[in-house]
């Protein structure tokens, strides 16, 4: 009896560490919003991260976050790092901006865990409003495909992008 139990129980194990060796290789995160603002009026909203900070989700996440920004004030080498107990440490650096449709950023986290993303906005117009995109994009490692089985990564940072987006939608609305 405890060998059937063992046997099973080693069964259903397997069939999880199996089952998250084939998910997906990279992760995908994206939300959207529609915006009544020209994409010229979002843009700096993005390509500034001092302004980008101003709806960031995860900077009003941690009052106490320490922040630092380096390089260009926007656009490609512009760059905030910050350290927090709550969202961790890391930075993103604007790598490329075609202005004023799109704005892609490299994302380093350093803690909880180490990753590197791709974060990508575009501004597609849409009669007098806008179509905002926030989109990530990583590599998703065995023990991230493992946790993934029981931590929602897209529900759980696409809500963020989406209160993001809401802020970012308010500020450029004014």
């Amino acid at each position: 009896m405890i060998r059937a139990i063992l046997v099973g129980i080693g069964v259903i194990l397997a069939t999880v560490l199996i089952y998250a060796a084939v998910q997906p290789d990279e992760f995908r995160v994206e939300r959207s919003t529609r915006i009544d603002a020209a994409p010229a009026e979002i843009a700096p909203l993005i390509a500034d991260l001092h302004r980008f900070n101003e709806w960031n989700p995860y900077a009003k996440k941690d009052p106490a976050m320490k922040e630092s920004y380096s390089g260009p004030t926007e656009g490609p080498g512009a760059s905030y790092a910050w350290q927090s107990e709550e969202v961790g440490t890391g930075r993103m650096t604007i790598t490329d901006v075609d202005f004023p449709s799109r704005v892609a950023l490299d994302l380093d986290f350093e803690t909880p865990f180490e990753a590197r993303n791709v974060v990508e906005f575009s501004l597609v117009p849409s009669g007098a409003a806008t179509d905002v995109t926030w989109r990530m994009t990583g590599a998703q490692t065995y023990l991230s495909k493992l946790m993934g089985l029981v931590i929602d990564m897209d529900s759980m940072v696409g809500t963020d992008f989406e209160a993001g987006l809401e802020d970012l939608k308010a500020i450029a609305e004014r």
